[in-house]
């Protein structure tokens, strides 16, 4: 798999209530335009919030557009171990429609999930963020995207605290 038209996302586990329909339709038309502009490949880390989100969003895609692909990149076999039965059963869910299933390493140790974030953002030419904190995770995912110089592309928007300057989605799109 190249990067050249490959998408991953990145983003918080723990999502408003008030915020998830617009998140959800943020993802669906972002999904959307990224396929119109030839991405075929899509990426997510499988955590629960954004990522499982995003993966929903692609598998929702691919009934209309089959060739689309969707690999998850999870940092562990046991990433699910301490979820609810219902976590579990959406998790299993979306592996099962999922394309490939990657596993960056075998067991959890420290590091494993920043080690899974890299490795979504080494395959992708572009990376769509839901970024709401100054630390965590998904800053650390996007910081270490834009010193890569992969585009980052904020949903719903951009984040409410400075960052340095990037081309909206639709600029992006528009120019790539």
């Amino acid at each position: 798999m190249s990067n050249t038209m490959t998408c991953c996302f990145t983003g918080h586990r723990t999502i408003a209530p008030a915020s998830l329909p617009l998140l959800e339709e943020a993802l669906e038309r972002a999904v959307a335009s990224l396929v119109l502009a030839g991405y075929s490949y899509f990426g997510s880390g499988g955590a629960l919030g954004f990522d499982l989100l995003a993966a929903r969003a692609v598998l929702k895609a691919k009934k209309a557009h089959p060739h689309l692909r969707l690999f998850m990149a999870l940092p562990c076999r046991s990433q699910d171990k301490f979820w609810s039965p219902e976590q579990k059963r959406n998790y299993s869910e979306v592996l099962c429609a999922s394309d490939e299933i990657i596993y960056t390493a075998e067991g959890y140790f420290r590091g494993c999930m920043q080690k899974r974030n890299r490795y979504l953002v080494n395959r992708a030419s572009c990376l769509v963020a839901y970024l709401n904190r100054k630390t965590g995770g998904t800053k650390y995912t996007v910081d270490y995207a834009q010193k890569a110089g992969v585009p980052v592309l904020f949903l719903p928007e951009e984040p409410a605290f400075s960052l340095p300057r990037q081309q909206s989605f639709f600029e992006y799109l528009t120019n790539n």
